[in-house]
């Protein structure tokens, strides 16, 4: 029996092993900030226009506040603990999410292509994604927030280990 063969008898389901990059706190702080800090202003901007008398625009400016530091404090820590990647000998792995979780698996037979992705705030922070698109109607596998050199090394490992498989992944 060859070693391909013998590693997919004995692997069991578990989560992945590695972690994303401690940076990717950061990021996620960013993205929610994005998206938060308008409600903020727009909460306070009312309060100012409308009045202090109004109760229902307290109670928008203290649930805006609220989601801020939801979005800005706990939800990257949430993130950065569910966050997890692996690869194998045999197959890619992914762990993601914050209130709804996914995690995917990924036989490298059914791997297309390998692509490692980076957009402006992502380069700033040095990190990437690691899309690894397969033959499957869910869609493809990102693996985002690594390391740029670790992105960038996994992709040229995968690319490998794709080669090597006989067939055209559908």
């Amino acid at each position: 029996m060859n070693d391909i063969v013998s590693e997919r008898l004995h692997v069991a389901l578990r989560p992945p092993k590695h972690r994303v990059e401690r940076r990717a706190i950061g990021w996620w702080a960013i993205q929610s900030a994005l998206i938060t800090v308008p409600l903020m202003v727009g909460a306070i901007v009312a309060y100012v226009l409308w009045g202090s008398d109004s109760w229902w625009i307290i109670l928008i400016v203290v649930a805006a506040a609220i989601v801020l530091v939801l979005g800005v404090m706990v939800e990257p820590l949430w993130r950065y603990r569910v966050h997890r990647w692996e690869t194998t000998g045999t197959a890619v792995y992914a762990r993601s999410g914050w209130l709804v979780k996914e995690w995917r698996a990924s036989p490298l037979s059914r791997i297309q292509t390998v692509d490692a992705l980076q957009g402006p705030v992502e380069q700033l922070l040095g990190l990437s994604t690691l899309r690894v698109t397969t033959a499957s109607s869910y869609g493809a596998i990102d693996i985002g927030r690594l390391d740029k050199a670790t992105a960038d090394r996994v992709a040229d490992e995968l690319t490998q280990l794709t080669e090597a498989i006989p067939g055209d992944a559908t």
